[in-house]
């Protein structure tokens, strides 16, 4: 797995190209939706207990993601590198990201293909999407308690949980602001915490802003992998409702500084 672009030619950093590109993008993600949807009913008649089928599941869509990630790459509508993706898919680990496009739950499942998702209530009422999210048992976030107690449990029984504790994508020009339910799960279930940066530049797919209003030149995702977080650090400073605002507020605080230092970095800055 390619963990990082290389500089691509010129002639595919031009404007019209990139929009052909991105509507094929989108075209290609429905096709495979479509495909999804065919395909992990079939998957589901192999033989296997329900965990391997679960896996068959999960492991499907994470190469298909990829597969779309590579061909956004090749065709020049975007150049990504990561860094720490070694770190990410142990068991019981709960992976926090922030939200800045419509993409980086793609990108996070194509690279954690074992991996336990959050994803929104719609997936399930989707046509499209409601056998595959079935299918791989990823969590609606319909904010219950319910939906707080199976992530935890998910965590316990030794799977890898990707989270977005934003619940949306981050406004552009606005600093992430963190639900507390992300916290609530960790401290409830996580064996460890591992926070992961995303930086989007320029901007693009961000909340309300349809697929065709690319920027003027290719964007870049940097996905950065942070140090772990001991979910027990917390757990002893209090009772839970304590333990998950000051869990909240240190990953608010770290998220904004990294994004904050990012920024500065950014070219032209």
């Amino acid at each position: 797995m390619d963990l990082a672009t290389t500089t691509l030619t010129k002639s595919r950093d031009a404007y019209y190209w990139r929009l052909l590109a991105t509507a094929l993008s989108f075209a290609l993600f429905g096709v495979g939706g479509l495909c999804l949807r065919l395909l992990i009913p079939v998957l589901s008649w192999l033989p296997g207990e329900a965990i391997s089928r679960r896996q068959r599941a999960r492991r499907t869509v994470g190469r298909l993601f990829w597969v779309l990630i590579r061909f956004m790459t090749r065709t020049g509508v975007l150049t990504y590198d990561v860094q720490g993706a070694e770190k990410l898919g142990r068991p019981g680990q709960m992976i926090i990201a922030n939200h800045p496009s419509l993409i980086d739950v793609v990108f996070l499942i194509g690279l954690v293909r074992n991996a336990n998702c959050v994803v929104k209530r719609s997936l399930w009422q989707n046509p499209f999407t409601r056998g595959p999210v079935r299918a791989t048992e990823y969590i609606s976030n319909d904010g219950s308690v319910d939906m707080l107690d199976t992530a935890a449990a998910a965590l316990k029984d030794g799977q890898t949980l990707i989270i977005f504790p934003e619940g949306t994508r981050t406004r552009p020009g606005q600093a992430p602001s963190f639900h507390r339910g992300g916290a609530a799960i960790a401290l409830r279930g996580a064996k460890l915490i591992t926070p992961v940066v995303i930086q989007v530049n320029p901007s693009t797919l961000t909340k309300a802003e349809p697929w065709y209003k690319i920027p003027q030149r290719r964007v870049h995702f940097s996905l950065r992998v942070g140090a772990d977080i001991d979910p027990y650090a917390f757990v002893v400073l209090g009772p839970p409702p304590v333990a998950s605002r000051k869990l909240n507020d240190y990953l608010h605080q770290y998220f904004n500084k990294e994004l904050a230092k990012d920024e500065r970095s950014a070219p032209g800055n």
